[in-house]
């Protein structure tokens, strides 16, 4: 059957699913984890640095782009991801100890490669998979032994089928423990547990990034709070002129606020989806407590929970701040313009009494000009008249000046008032027809 054409990502999106799955784990087995935070410039230095050593000891290295890589390294197994912001690295050995720890399995890789591995580490641990034996194990021979006596978090993990044990301390070298009793575990299922006591340590410590973060802004807040409040309060007994200022500082704190905001976003919302997977990661290996410890969710939501907790009052309260100061501005904004119109109101009415001082100004003048040129017309027509008279015609002069001087005086008002018409008529189209446009 011809099927149709193919999404360009059909293919990659398919195998998604089946992406990063966890390794196979027969106990006893030694495994050490290594995840460290990347600089976006540091992402393609996380690959070439896996790519180095699978061709330093002959293993064919990951494709380019790629973002997971799994290898036979003879002595070692070698896992390597790529994720956001982090990436990691297990490294797993079989272990013919009975001490899961004396001889860890980073120790098979290269020195000089894990030191030049690239990013800040955040995650080092060494995990010990190993038998477990018959009978209830003895925590506190296990704390002694292999935890230096610290009180161990942990008990039965897949409805029984293991025990976790961990102390969330780091030992020295650099590194913290947990161990995994496989008590009736299958090798896949040893391998999923084993890759979310991991990922647990993982994605708690990147969500306490956030924790810092939380506590440098708080002071940032309070302070940004203080200044609102000053400029609120100003602003209810603010005169005219103390507006703009006001605005301006209003407009600087809005500024700040949102650089803040736009700076911490990131890490806030990182935190929450961080703490997520950590809660799913821990439901997910069915704890059942042992009588007189800590479950590892009892652990972890006691002390992870208040740093969340913190983070999301922060972020709420950023956001809060935020709110206000945008409201501020709107408040303020809507007072300046107001202030503007009243001035924008008082400066037409000044022009519009300017114009009727104009314009009787103008009438006046008007009146002066029909007295001016009817005197002029009609001296021109007692000249004319007189000349009449010279030639013989039977005209009075002044009786011919007396009956022009209304005729003149009304012709010429008449006309005026005819050119100021037709002016004002020219003046008109021009704003129908923008009026017209408008509509």
């Amino acid at each position: 059957m011809i099927l149709p054409p193919s999404h360009a990502q059909r293919l990659e999106l398919n195998d998604e699913v089946h992406a990063r799955p966890p390794e196979a784990m027969v106990a006893p087995l030694r495994v050490s984890y290594l995840a460290l935070l990347l600089d976006p410039a540091q992402r393609e230095a996380s690959w070439e640095a896996v790519v180095a050593l699978a061709q330093r000891s002959a293993v064919a290295p990951p494709l380019p782009g790629a973002s997971h890589f799994v290898a036979d390294f003879g002595t070692y197994r070698l896992k390597w991801e790529r994720h956001t912001e982090f990436h990691r690295v297990m490294i797993i050995a079989p272990d013919a100890s009975e001490d899961g720890f004396a001889e860890p399995a980073i120790t098979a890789v290269p020195e000089d490669w894990v030191a030049a591995l690239p990013g800040q580490l955040m995650v080092a641990t060494h995990l010990a998979l190993l038998p477990a034996g018959e009978g209830v194990p003895d925590m506190e021979a296990i704390a002694e032994r292999h935890f230096g006596g610290n009180v161990l978090v942990g008990g039965k993990i897949a409805g029984g089928a293991g025990h976790a044990f961990t102390d969330f301390r780091i030992h020295p070298g650099g590194f913290s423990r947990i161990l995994v009793l496989d008590r009736s575990m299958s090798q896949r299922q040893a391998g999923r547990i084993v890759q979310r006591l991991l990922e647990i340590d993982t994605y708690r410590m990147l969500a306490l990034l956030a924790l810092p973060l939380a506590r440098e802004v708080g002071p940032f807040l309070t302070a940004s709070e203080r200044e609102l409040a000053g400029i609120t309060a100003a602003l209810v007994r603010a005169e005219e002129a103390d507006e703009p200022a006001l605005l301006e500082r209003l407009t600087e704190l809005a500024a700040t606020i949102e650089n803040r905001e736009a700076a911490t976003l990131y890490r806030f919302s990182a935190a929450d989806a961080y703490y997520d997977l950590v809660q799913r990661r821990i439901a997910e290996l069915r704890e059942v407590r042992v009588e007189g410890s800590q479950t590892l969710q009892e652990f972890t939501e006691r002390r992870l929970a208040p740093a969340m907790a913190t983070c999301h009052a922060v972020a709420r309260r950023q956001d809060a701040l935020s709110r206000r100061v945008a409201r501020a501005t709107t408040l303020l904004s809507t007072r300046v313009d107001l202030t503007r119109e009243r001035q924008n109101q008082e400066v037409l009415a000044s022009m519009d009494r300017r114009a009727r001082q104009q314009l009787r100004l103008q009438q006046t003048v008007e009146g002066l000009s029909v007295a001016a040129i009817t005197y002029y017309v009609v001296g021109l027509i007692a000249y004319l008249a007189k000349g009449l008279k010279v030639g013989g015609w039977k005209v009075e002069p002044d009786a011919v000046t007396g009956i022009a001087v209304p005729v003149v005086a009304i012709a010429i008002a008449l006309g005026v008032r005819e050119v100021r018409r037709i002016i004002a008529r020219r003046a008109g189209a021009p704003r129908k027809a923008r009026s017209a446009e408008r509509d």
